[in-house]
């Protein structure tokens, strides 16, 4: 029998992995308000706004539930309403059937660290966000590790990849993060964040031991300045603006993945240089002008 995997917010990195994983042979369901992208990829669509618990009763039942929702806009209550109150609605709907799943997971944030002066961060270091997105992320991952049903949250760091080019546009219009104070930026790609979560799926099904809190990030903290300076490098960009504050909320931290390296995970891009080549080189080459 196939192990049904049940992914909620199934966007960008829940279709990818969705992929990966009807490939592996697994079942995949993905739920999204409007699932028409879906369509011939191999997951089972399933339209429904799983924030709103009066639909819940038509999700299937599930081995593996993958929560990886995103709000709609960046606001205190939109932000409640996808990460706190969808989660707990869902753990509710699961947890009173009778074939209940093996394990959640819910893709958190490295915002529910509020460390700005460099230090190393792991999973057992302080969380005291000061922003309603950290506080909120922070108190899912409660709502999910105190919860009966085995859990687990995973705290990705700044992801980018193909479509999330935000530093690669700064860079072309020759804008440049401070060299000091250095301003340390934690990056993982797009494609790992799938590779981690397909990894840590694979363990709960073979049972493997799992901690209910993994920081995922890749295996280089660096100053955003260095980031920006490679880039502009392999852009042949000349810089000519220095931004001050280039993050909605300042922070600088270092994040250690130890702990994820432990569970015998191996990185596609261990760091920015590896993962932003591969970027630009999916890029489309623009098209030449005609004469």
């Amino acid at each position: 029998m196939k192990n049904t995997t049940l992914i909620l917010g199934c966007g960008d990195i829940g279709t990818s992995l969705g992929r990966q994983l009807v490939d592996a042979g697994h079942r995949v369901v993905g739920v999204r308000r409007n699932p028409q992208s879906l369509a011939g990829t191999g997951i089972e669509p399933l339209a429904l706004d799983f924030t709103d618990p009066a639909g819940l009763a038509a999700l299937p039942d599930a081995d593996i539930v993958v929560y990886v929702a995103s709000a709609d806009r960046f606001d205190e209550q939109a932000y409640q309403s996808a990460y706190v109150d969808g989660l707990k609605a869902v753990l509710d709907e699961l947890s009173g059937r009778k074939r209940k799943p093996t394990r959640v997971f819910f893709v958190s944030s490295t915002s529910v660290y509020a460390q700005k002066d460099g230090e190393i961060v792991d999973e057992n270091a302080e969380t005291k966000p000061r922003g309603f997105s950290g506080l909120l992320m922070r108190k899912a991952e409660q709502a999910l590790i105190k919860h009966a049903l085995p859990g687990t949250a995973v705290r990705f760091s700044g992801i980018y990849g193909p479509g999330r080019d935000r530093l690669i546009r700064q860079v072309r219009e020759g804008r440049m993060a401070a060299s000091t104070p250095p301003m340390y930026s934690n990056r993982i790609h797009r494609d790992d964040c799938v590779g981690i979560l397909a990894h840590f799926i694979d363990m709960a099904l073979n049972d493997k031991p799992l901690d209910d809190l993994y920081l995922a990030s890749d295996c280089e903290p660096v100053p955003l300045h260095d980031v920006m300076g490679w880039l502009a490098k392999r852009l042949e960009v000349e810089t000519i603006e220095t931004i001050q504050s280039p993050l909605r909320r300042r922070s600088s931290k270092r994040c250690d993945n130890t702990r994820l390296c432990k569970t015998g995970y191996r990185f596609r891009y261990p760091t920015y240089r590896e993962g932003y080549a591969h970027v630009l080189a999916c890029e489309t080459p623009p098209e030449p002008e005609k004469a």
